[in-house]
């Protein structure tokens, strides 16, 4: 007798995904929905995972800030708060996560959890979205429509006045990715932005600023209170609680940003053909990779062309996607392996883009990388 074994969608998925063989470096790459296919396994989103990830981050959060109120020396309180601005780092991710859907498979749940995730970060749900999934995610790299970390020209840098020259200079100096975060990403685009910065006027926008101010103050009200209430200084306990906190998160968010997208072998484009045509999801990002796990304790952001392949993969199988990535792309995905050194080789090099010549400049137009491949 015959008999037919039903195997379910996801198992078959798992199956062809060990069925894929590497792609030959001189082979055209795939369409999107193709690459993305060989991750369809991996795309499984687990509501309790959420709900557990989000509680543990809360509670490290709560612990860091009950220190820089409780522990009396003033490293102790200065190192919590540290510590409290890295967390707010890991709930911003969560968030993140919870934006692109790819935290629960529930939508109006991602909603409430990904603006529970980004009140500590100050950070207004619905802007967040309009800037990094629309905008980001949607046209990477892409002059004139990406704006985040977007270099300037030669020509662009000379016809500035001396202050933006100077406030270029200061931001890709390698020393002040936060700066650049807290004054052109947040300030500018986020926290009640102008109609210059977001011609695009939504209630939903105001509403979650709002949330976030309403966040803001409770915060800033718990500290004072405590402060008070211990009879300790107020100033202090804000600098340690509040102001270390937020300084730290800018600083590791604009770090983030920065590496995710800045390299001698990235790309920008001019020209939208030129650039659909260079498969930006995976020519314009950066696997950054860290000893001692440390992109573990980032929730595997650094995994970072497996997110922009396909945005529907939640932040714990990001490390799988990658891999996977990486096994069957051999050669096409930059993986960089993180050093101080690096780090400030790539601020010295990346300073302006030349269209013209596909490359990388430096202050002075002279070419620091090699020119891009059409």
């Amino acid at each position: 007798m015959l008999s037919i074994q039903f195997i379910s969608p996801r198992a078959r998925a798992q199956r062809q995904m060990t069925e894929f063989t590497p792609l030959p470096p001189d082979a055209p790459l795939p369409h999107r929905k193709i690459i993305r296919e060989w991750l369809i396994p991996l795309s499984a989103r687990v509501t309790a995972r959420a709900f557990g990830l989000l509680a543990l981050d809360y509670a490290l959060l709560a612990a860091a800030l009950a220190g820089t109120v409780l522990l009396e020396a003033v490293w102790a309180k200065l190192l919590c708060g540290l510590a409290a601005g890295f967390v707010i780092g890991r709930l911003f991710i969560i968030g993140h996560d919870a934006c692109h859907q790819s935290l629960t498979p529930h939508r109006r749940l991602n909603l409430w959890l990904g603006r529970i995730a980004f009140l500590p970060s100050i950070t207004p749900y619905s802007l967040w979205d309009a800037g990094h999934n629309v905008v980001h995610h949607g046209f990477t790299n892409l002059k004139g429509v990406d704006f985040v970390w977007a270099p300037a020209t030669p020509a662009e840098f000379t016809a500035m006045t001396a202050l933006q020259r100077l406030t270029d200079r200061i931001y890709r100096s390698g020393w002040a990715p936060g700066l650049y975060y807290l004054v052109e990403i947040w300030w500018k685009k986020m926290f009640f932005p102008s109609r210059r910065e977001m011609p695009t006027r939504r209630a939903n926008f105001l509403w979650d600023n709002l949330l976030v101010t309403a966040w803001a103050l409770l915060w800033v009200g718990s500290l004072v209170a405590a402060a008070l209430a211990t009879q300790q200084s107020v100033a202090l306990v804000l600098l340690a609680g509040l102001v270390v906190p937020y300084l730290f998160w800018c600083s590791m968010i604009g770090f983030v940003v920065y590496v995710h997208h800045t390299h001698v072998r990235v790309s920008w484009h001019d020209d939208r053909a030129t650039w659909q045509k260079a498969q930006p999801f995976v020519s314009t990002t950066v696997h950054l990779t860290f000893p001692l796990r440390i992109g573990g304790l980032m929730h595997h952001i650094m995994e970072h062309t497996a997110h922009h392949v396909d945005m529907s993969i939640p932040l714990y199988r990001l490390q799988q996607a990658q891999a996977k990535l990486e096994e069957l792309l051999p050669g096409r995905i930059i993986v960089q392996p993180f050093s101080w050194r690096w780090y400030f080789d790539t601020a010295r090099a990346c300073k302006l883009y030349d269209f013209g010549r596909r490359c990388w400049t430096d202050y002075a137009g002279q070419p620091t990388s090699r020119a891009a491949v059409a």
